[in-house]
């Protein structure tokens, strides 16, 4: 008889059905502390923090000035002209992701049939800045000065349309809002398209919304930590957590058929084995330890089999322990490295779980754990191998990705490096 949490036990106990392997061929990266994604990895080993004063607006009359935002980054040189005046700032981000990913993958779907590439996001809100420009020109000058494109650019479908135009992308395509959970869930979606029979999907997410009404939305959410020094502010599973920092950007993925990238000799990150997600609008640990198990499953691989946690790391006290717990019991005290890069960035919103599957991704392929920062070797929940400061080199064969936005949404991803 099979041990008890074995990966042949679960494979005896809830065989997934066979269908084709997904694979990631393409990453595209808008960070807080790097733009594009080989200037965020080296970023993010070096424990670089994109956290500073909010300056693409006065924050001085606000409580909550701090933010993660992308540096380096003009619109001009990643987008055609013709789309500036069309587009807020984070579907810009994410065209330049996208193109990123999309250049990666050497996917090209001028060669494919119409409707083989899809495109999957996830989203928040939409264009909130571009939504306020508009709304001060209705205020200030009368509706004929709001702009026509303000019936699309606000929109939380925005960027999954907007990349679907610009590379040609004419198949399955949608977009998810689950908050910080959605970078998962739009990855999940897009596996099911690929496992269905689409070739490939683009896929993650991009969001922001750093502009003084979309600050109050944040601040009315009553997460944000109101600490002014950015080494203070966030700090998942410290005992003096209190709150999260914003942030903007994401990553979007080339998703693809694992047997159409080998046919190509695309490169590969590493396969999407295991997608799960739940709803638990107590916001206790059951939810996500049973994403966590569901994704697990469908995998066929135990707790045993993981190599590192990226946890959602909250920041607030009841939902870090919660979460700590559910990881304890799970994989027992200190039984997994764990991390959260995102102390680096903040919360991403709808980008933030794509930004860590991203990281992920690159653990597999470099074989280091990044690290956490600011919450310091020994100051934090002692059930958790957490990886501070420093980065963690080693064997990284299998990571599990967890997330979990507002309201309930609980969303767990496992990747494993290709075979």
């Amino acid at each position: 008889m099979t041990a008890p949490g074995t990966a042949a036990e679960l494979r005896d106990a809830d065989a997934p059905h066979r269908a084709a392997a997904a694979v990631v061929t393409g990453i595209g990266v808008a960070a807080p502390n790097g733009f594009g994604r080989d200037t965020w990895w080296a970023a993010t080993l070096r424990g670089v923090s994109g956290i500073a004063r909010i300056s693409r607006f006065d924050p001085s009359r606000y409580p909550v000035r701090l933010a993660g935002e992308v540096p380096g980054f003009e619109a001009r040189e990643h987008i055609p002209s013709r789309l500036l005046p069309q587009t807020d700032h984070m579907t810009r981000l994410a065209l330049a992701a996208a193109t990123e990913a999309v250049e990666e993958s050497r996917l090209d779907p001028e060669k494919l049939s119409d409707y083989a590439v899809g495109v999957v996001t996830a989203a928040s809100a939409g264009g909130f800045e571009f939504g306020q420009r508009e709304l001060q020109a209705l205020w200030s000058k009368g509706g004929s000065h709001v702009s026509a494109y303000q019936s699309f650019a606000w929109f939380y479908a925005v960027n999954t349309g907007q990349i679907s135009i610009r590379h040609g992308l004419r198949g399955p395509s949608g977009v998810v809002v689950t908050d910080q959970a959605g970078g998962l869930d739009a990855v999940a979606q897009a596996r099911r398209h690929v496992r269905k029979g689409v070739r490939a999907v683009v896929t993650g997410g991009v969001d922001g919304s750093l502009c003084p009404w979309g600050w109050a939305a944040h601040l009315a959410g009553g997460r944000m930590s109101t600490e002014p020094d950015p080494r203070l502010a966030y700090r998942p599973f410290h005992p003096e957590a209190c709150g999260d920092v914003v942030g903007e950007g994401g990553a979007i993925l080339v998703l693809e058929d694992a047997a159409s990238a080998r046919a190509r000799n695309a490169p590969v990150y590493g396969e999407v084995a295991g997608c799960a997600a739940t709803f638990d609008p107590a916001g206790g640990a059951a939810g996500l330890q049973r994403a966590a198990r569901t994704a697990l499953r469908q995998a066929e691989l135990a707790p045993s089999d993981v190599d590192v946690v990226f946890a959602d790391a909250a920041g607030l006290p009841d939902a870090d322990r919660a979460e700590a717990d559910a990881l304890t019991e799970l994989f027992g005290a200190r039984a997994v490295a764990v991390t959260a890069p995102k102390t680096m960035t903040g919360r991403l919103q709808a980008g933030g779980a794509a930004l860590d599957l991203a990281a992920a991704l690159m653990s597999l392929r470099h074989g280091v754990i990044p690290p956490t920062v600011h919450v310091g070797a020994g100051a934090h929940d002692p059930r958790l191998d957490l990886v501070c400061d420093t980065p963690r080199t080693g064997r990284v064969r299998t990571a599990l990705v967890l997330a979990r936005g507002h309201g309930g949404f609980n969303a767990a991803t496992v990747v494993r490096a290709p075979h």
